[in-house]
């Protein structure tokens, strides 16, 4: 067990580090571009995490005043449910109508070929009798 263990914790930690450094913004990660970490985290994948996590990465708020998680819900999009989302019951509606319009006019059609049809069923009777 303890032997898995030597190998499965430093690559845990290795995509974990990894992920973390990709998610990060560009201008959260320090003394080296981002880039740059993720080589380290890749190529030194013993240590390097572990340098990430103690060095890479900024703990605190950056000078400007925001947080990690403000960044992310000002730049998350929010998600609403169709149901309640008005302009996609909007475009449902608009959608409907032109559906509807669509519909209307083909009835208009059918009934004008079935108008021309009967008359040309009734001129065809007068001229056999």
């Amino acid at each position: 067990m303890l032997r898995a263990l030597m190998y499965i914790l430093p690559l845990a930690l290795t995509i974990y580090a990894f992920v973390d450094c990709l998610n990060t913004p560009e201008d959260e990660a320090k003394h080296l571009p981002k880039l740059a970490w993720v080589f380290i985290i890749l190529l030194f994948w013993i240590v390097g995490p572990i340098v990430w996590f103690a060095a890479g990465k900024m703990r605190h708020a950056p000078a400007g005043g925001r947080t990690p998680s403000e960044w992310h819900r000002n730049h998350r999009t929010q998600w609403v449910a169709p149901d309640d989302n008005p302009d996609f019951l909007k475009s449902l509606k608009d959608e409907n109508e032109k559906d509807e319009a669509v519909l209307k006019d083909w009835e208009a059609d059918l009934r004008r070929r079935e108008d021309e049809l009967k008359k040309r069923e009734q001129g065809g009777e007068g001229d056999k009798s």
